[in-house]
């Protein structure tokens, strides 16, 4: 398991094999994941993205740059199936 630096830098994603780059992005999926639904819990309606803590917003971004570096390799994430 590779340890994901404080910054992500398109230089750190490079240094990434396919497994590494989808098996991290699924951990950092997990981890907005969480902080959303707890998020939007809290605050209910009034929840908004635009509007959401620095912590959600920070989980956000390191995930959106691993899923972009997924999709640029075409490769497909890794995500739980879903309860029925």
């Amino acid at each position: 398991m590779r340890v994901v630096p404080e910054q992500i830098s398109r230089n750190w994603i490079d240094t990434l094999s396919d497994e590494d780059l989808v098996d991290i992005e699924a951990r950092l999926h997990t981890k907005f994941a969480t902080l959303e639904k707890r998020e939007k819990k809290a605050r209910g309606a009034r929840f908004s993205m635009m509007r959401a803590s620095a912590d959600l917003l920070d989980a956000w971004d390191r995930w959106s740059r691993l899923l972009n570096a997924t999709r640029e390799r075409a490769l497909i994430p890794r995500r739980p199936a879903l309860d029925s």
